[in-house]
């Protein structure tokens, strides 16, 4: 027997407990506790945790902030804070952190009573939903018996490294004609600079002073743009940080630098866990690129001739349509952004908050 229940939960007693579930769950970096507790007191301002479990230990665990929308109204992120300052992280890879071999039923029951079992007793029960951002599956949120809205879905392709080493590891041969002659090309122009490097912070300092360097380059290009650029919120300066201070000692941060004779192509901020290097984030040099250097496909390049080296499974680019995702990737999956819930017309939130007026105690939803 499997028992869900809701509560609202002491963070700073949640990470041993998470660990012990992470160490027998099938799991994304994204669902470890190394990005899930990465400042977690000041994105979940109202915590909310999802737990099954049976007689002997916990089976599913999640981690949700809410946030009211109106009065009597309350949504449920999951992973997430609901604030777009601090979601500015973005969440990928997400979902309820599950056993390995959780049954499908046993999610969707989990989604159901995130739906409408009570964190407390002044809490209304019609009026919750569910944000799920950047989920693989989503066929299990249809299960969960609600409304299902999708608001977005994204191409998240990625390079099967499994599926080449069985084919003789030949990379280039799994690509396209025109991407072969774009690779070989760029690679041939930054070797006659000096011969081509691939460097990994090997300490947390110089691991800070990469990404620091990384940023003004991401930047650089993307106010050349008129863009923002990821690195002009405070926020994700300041929770990379602290997430290089959590993950490098466990080996799941790298940031790499390619050069060519010393000089500096282009940096890259991967995340490795389980097999899997992540391509999160990167800033590369177009200053000094000529017309056949393309930074971004040679830094690329070699981050996957180097995960194949260290017998990795998969270089993940993560969600994104961008055109060097595409030409460097051996498949793709669809990432998913779902609204799931109540289907708020405003007749119906009308017609709730009446039936919830027409109460004899009324609630409040805190």
């Amino acid at each position: 027997m499997i028992d869900i229940e809701l509560s609202c939960p002491d963070l700073a007693e949640l990470g041993p407990r998470w660990r012990a579930l992470e160490a027998r769950a099938d799991c994304s970096f994204f669902q470890s506790w190394t990005w899930t507790g990465c400042l977690a007191a000041e994105r979940y301002s109202s915590p909310v945790l999802l737990v099954a479990r049976d007689d002997r230990r916990d089976k599913v665990l999640g981690l949700f902030n809410r946030r009211p929308v109106l009065p009597e109204l309350v949504c449920l992120w999951l992973g997430e804070s609901g604030d777009r300052t601090l979601d500015s992280i973005y969440i990928e890879h997400n979902g309820l952190l599950t056993e390995a071999g959780a049954t499908d039923r046993l999610i969707a029951d989990c989604l159901h009573a995130a739906r409408i079992a009570p964190i407390d007793l002044r809490q209304p029960l019609f009026a919750r939903r569910l944000m799920l951002s950047g989920v693989l599956n989503a066929g299990l949120a249809t299960e969960a018996g609600s409304a299902v809205r999708l608001l977005r879905s994204h191409a998240a392709p990625f390079v099967d490294l499994v599926a080449l080493r069985r084919g003789g590891a030949d990379y280039l041969g799994a690509l396209s004609a025109n991407t072969r002659q774009q690779l070989r090309r760029s690679d041939r122009a930054y070797a006659a600079m000096g011969p081509l490097a691939l460097h990994r912070a090997d300490s947390i300092s110089e691991a800070h002073q990469f990404l620091d360097s990384l940023a003004a380059l991401h930047q650089a290009r993307w106010t050349d743009r008129g863009r923002p650029g990821a690195f002009a919120a405070p926020f994700f300066r300041r929770f990379h940080g602290a997430l290089i201070e959590r993950g490098f000692p466990r080996g799941e941060i790298d940031l790499l630098c390619a050069t060519a004779g010393g000089q500096v192509i282009g940096y890259l901020y991967n995340f490795r866990y389980r097999g899997q290097a992540l391509a999160y984030q990167s800033g590369f040099d177009y200053r000094v690129a000529d017309k056949h250097q393309k930074p971004g496909l040679t830094c690329h390049h070699a981050a996957i001739r180097k995960s194949l080296a260290d017998g990795l499974d998969r270089y993940d680019f993560l969600a994104g349509d961008d055109r060097y995702k595409r030409s460097l990737s051996t498949g793709t999956d669809l990432m998913h952004w779902l609204e799931i819930g109540v289907p708020w017309a405003p007749h119906r939130l009308l017609r709730g908050l009446r039936k919830l007026g027409s109460r004899p105690n009324g609630f409040s939803c805190h």
